[in-house]
C-alpha cells in the first residue's frame, strides 16, 4: 500500500512532462505523439498514428479484430487524448493496414 502512495505522484508528474512535451509540438504532430501515451505500450506497440486531420486522428490497426477491439475504447482514447492536446480530437478512426 505504501508504494502504491508513491507511484501515483511520480506517475502524475510523467503526464505533466510528457503534456507539456506534446503541447509544444506543431499542432497536427501533437496527437500522433500522444497517441502511445493514451493508449499504452501494449496498444502502442501494435499501432500506429498515421495522420490528424479536422479533428480526426487516423490509426494503423493490425487486422479488423482490432479495429473492433479498439472503436469499442476509442472514447476512453479520445479523453486521454485531450488531456495532452490543444486541437481537440473529435474521433479516432481504425484503419486496417494494408501490410499482410
Amino acid at each position: 500500500m505504501h508504494v502504491r502512495h508513491e507511484l501515483q505522484p511520480a506517475a502524475g508528474g510523467l503526464e505533466k512532462v510528457i503534456a507539456r512535451a506534446v503541447r509544444k509540438a506543431p499542432a497536427g504532430d501533437a496527437p500522433l505523439l500522444a497517441w502511445p501515451v493514451a493508449c499504452g505500450s501494449a496498444v502502442a506497440d501494435r499501432t500506429r498514428a498515421l495522420d490528424f486531420l479536422d479533428g480526426i486522428l487516423r490509426v494503423e490497426v493490425p487486422d479488423a479484430g482490432w479495429r473492433r477491439e479498439l472503436q469499442a475504447l476509442a472514447p476512453r482514447y479520445l479523453a486521454a487524448l485531450n488531456r495532452f492536446v490543444a486541437n481537440s480530437v473529435t474521433r479516432i478512426e481504425f484503419v486496417v493496414s494494408a501490410k499482410r
